[in-house]
């Protein structure tokens, strides 16, 4: 196999993990009932192998008609046997590295199968696994055993560019492939900030990095090439699939619907060892044919197998990736209250509401008003559709075209445009340094990505101003299907920036000012900043010896401190108490899919701007992972400092003029003033529409929050005053 670091470029030339050498049936003596004989050489029995050291297995395998293949296994219990390499050549030797699952009973058995599918078998002494990782927790492999499809897949899931051959380079706007090489999907593999998250991970819980290599880099996972879990086996090609086409394609919906499903599902689900238990943790199901598809349209035009996949327009399939739980730290749903469970051992409730919550995307979306039939009115974000309903609808919104490039394919008014977009602008800027010089870089493709981020940004929020009593009133709309901001909670956030003007433009007060040049954001007394602080809980605090409240340590969060991010239309705040996303430090109504904050207005305010700012990567978050993951902490750090320090991105702003009595808003009261104030009182659209940037409540100058009569001897009293 090649071995790839996650350093670009560091590649060395192993071995082929799976191949396949078939002689031609012709050479098979035919009516031959004499199975293979095998030998295991090594290990011979006594060793004592380190987690993640790399081994060599050797073995002897013969046959008169010749071996077709071999299967080479593993147990670590002495009974249940696992699949290293299920279709392999019969060369005599693999390298492994192991897994780190302490034991003294690990065996290695070599099944040998000849070309008349005889088999015969061997089967090593026991040998021992020593826990070798260096970490705060003593935690494992089985730690973060979860069910679904497992690691040396039958399905050898295809690269993109396999998938490009059909799906790109005919319609660019519309095309899967352009659009996905403009998504951050494409670049899970090469991510620095995730490559340096999973080395801090696994220094707090040792082998954790094996649930964030489930998603990100699911080819090289399910290939078997997850051990070490720091993605050092993953060959390149692993990393630059990122979240492939095959992947998504070949997703199997883990619960079976009898005439809905494609058949052939119960099958794959009835031989799974250990069937998911709910959506989320990567516990995905893997179609087990090579080169057979899904989808979800029944009249699709393809050149390989294909089958009709209802689950492929189901927010579900989404959340399989999207709901992130620890499965260490065990969450009871009644109190909310998260304890450890056993050390070197699967959590025996692997469901998102029985673990603590690392991100709870889709189930944000599960209890809001767009998991409903009608959906929610948003044209901004469906394309073709005025209602979205689903994950797809918005973030592969419904375009005009073909699938791909087969002129006999069908022109849909409902293709799901491959674009995946989400927030991360920076992200993607990041990448064309990452990818600089590389076959593979689209520099179009991520432009255009790019813009689509930021056109889903600005249409994320809806501000609205009011003057309330001397005061601003600052209303942030939540127009989204989950939590504003979303997903990953480090270093994520979103906040409200004011700048109070006097009448001469001059700034007499601000709230959430951002230093650009520093990426320094300011935390007055008034700021209101929306994010999650996942912090250290007391217990996982007691056993790891890091500070009670530490944040920014991803593997060892056990609480949130802080969780004021704005919740979706539909939101209930019992529904996200169980599945542990209630707010926290905020108080949000059933129902409300808003904020709004109060802000003293400086004596001197003639009006104040507005902006809702959002950024990907905070500088705290930024300086933690450059000081705590290691060279690939560097790594991203040089890349942060090199493209902006996560530029925040601008969501909405807007302009409200606050000196009463200034009704045609030019920061000062005076004779000026008199006649827009008639106009405000005998006609009040005439003078919205002479004065559309300003507010006729300015001419409530007696405060009983009506414009008529009695405005008239305050207003005078006030020109008089001036």
């Amino acid at each position: 196999m090649l071995r790839a670091g996650f350093a670009r470029g560091r590649t060395l030339v192993v071995r082929s993990l799976y191949s396949f050498i078939a002689l031609p049936a012709a050479l098979a003596w035919a009516g031959d009932v004499t199975p293979p004989m095998v030998t295991v050489l090594q290990p011979v029995g006594g060793e004592s192998y380190n987690s993640s050291s790399q081994q060599t297995i050797l073995w002897d395998a013969t046959d008169d008609t010749g071996v077709a293949s071999v299967e080479v296994q593993v147990t670590f219990d002495g009974t249940n046997y696992v699949s290293l390499a299920p279709n392999y050549f019969n060369g005599g030797t693999l390298d492994w590295f192991v897994q780190n699952r302490p034991t003294t009973a690990a065996r290695v058995r070599v099944i040998a199968r000849d070309f008349e599918g005889n088999v015969g078998q061997a089967t090593s002494p026991p040998f021992t696994v020593v826990n070798a990782a260096v970490g705060i927790l003593p935690t494992t492999l089985r730690d973060f055993d979860l069910p679904g499809s497992q690691p040396a897949h039958p399905n050898l899931l295809d690269e993109p560019e396999t998938c490009f051959t059909c799906h790109a380079n005919y319609d660019e706007p519309v095309e899967p492939g352009f659009n996905w090489k403009g998504s951050m999907m494409a670049y899970a593999g090469r991510d620095p900030l995730w490559k340096a998250a999973v080395v801090r991970a696994n220094l707090d819980a040792p082998e954790s990095g094996d649930l964030c290599l489930r998603c990100h880099t699911a080819n090289g996972w399910l290939a078997g090439r997850s051990h070490p879990t720091d993605g050092s086996a993953m060959m390149q090609s692993d990393l630059d699939a990122g979240v492939s086409c095959a992947l998504c394609h070949s997703l199997v919906d883990p619960f079976y619907q009898p005439g809905v499903s494609p058949p052939q599902d119960e099958a794959i689900l009835a031989a799974l060892a250990d069937a998911p238990v709910d959506l989320g943790d990567a516990q995905y199901v893997i179609e087990t044919e090579n080169f057979r598809f899904r989808g979800p349209f029944d009249d699709a035009v393809c050149a390989h197998d294909f089958l009709y996949s209802p689950f492929h327009r189901e927010s579900a399939l989404c959340g399989t990736c999207h709901d992130v739980s620890n499965p260490v730290l065990a969450r009871d749903p009644n109190t909310g209250i998260v304890t450890i469970t056993t050390f070197d051992a699967p959590n025996t409730m692997p469901s998102s509401t029985h673990m603590a919550a690392e991100q709870r995307t889709y189930s944000e979306w599960v209890h809001s008003a767009f998991n409903t039939p009608q959906g929610v009115y948003a044209p901004e974000f469906g394309g073709n559709r005025d209602f979205v309903r689903s994950c797809q609808d918005c973030h592969m919104r419904a375009v005009d075209g073909r699938g791909c490039f087969f002129e006999i394919a069908p022109i849909r008014s409902d293709l799901p445009l491959h674009d995946l977009t989400g927030a991360n602008t920076f992200m993607l800027e990041v990448m064309k340094d990452v990818l600089d010089g590389e076959p593979g870089l689209n520099i179009q493709a991520i432009d255009a990505g790019i813009a689509r981020a930021r056109y889903m940004l600005q249409n994320a929020a809806r501000l609205t101003l009011h003057r309330d009593s001397g005061q601003l009133r600052v209303r942030v709309e939540n127009r989204t299907g989950h939590k504003l901001p979303t997903g990953y909670p480090e270093g994520r956030r979103m906040w409200v920036n004011v700048r109070f003007l006097d009448g001469d433009n001059a700034l007499v007060g601000e709230s959430g000012g951002y230093d650009f040049d520093t990426a320094v954001l300011t935390e007055d007394p008034q700021a209101k900043v929306y994010e999650a602080h996942h912090v250290v809980g007391a217990e996982v605090a007691a056993a790891s010896g890091v500070p009670e409240g530490t944040r920014f340590r991803l593997a060892l969060a056990s609480r949130f401190d802080k969780d004021n991010r704005i919740p979706p239309l539909g939101f209930t705040n019992a529904a996200y108490f169980a599945f542990g996303g209630a707010p926290v430090g905020a108080t949000y109504a059933d129902g409300q899919n808003w904020d709004d904050t109060l802000y003293t207005l400086p004596e001197d305010a003639a009006k104040a701007e507005v902006r809702l700012y959002y950024q990907s990567v905070s500088k705290e978050y930024a300086e933690f992972i450059r000081d705590n993951a290691g060279t690939e902490g560097v790594t991203f750090h040089n890349l942060y400092m090199a493209n902006g320090k996560s530029t925040p991105e601008l969501m909405e702003s807007g302009v409200i003029h606050l000196l009463i009595g200034d009704l045609n808003c030019d920061g000062r009261i005076n004779n000026f003033d008199i006649d827009p104030f008639v106009l405000a009182i005998v006609d009040p659209q005439l003078y919205e529409a002479a004065f559309p940037d300003c507010d006729r409540g300015l001419a409530d100058v007696n405060g009983d929050e009506l414009v008529n009569n009695f405005d008239i001897d305050p207003f005078v009293q006030l020109i008089l005053g001036n």
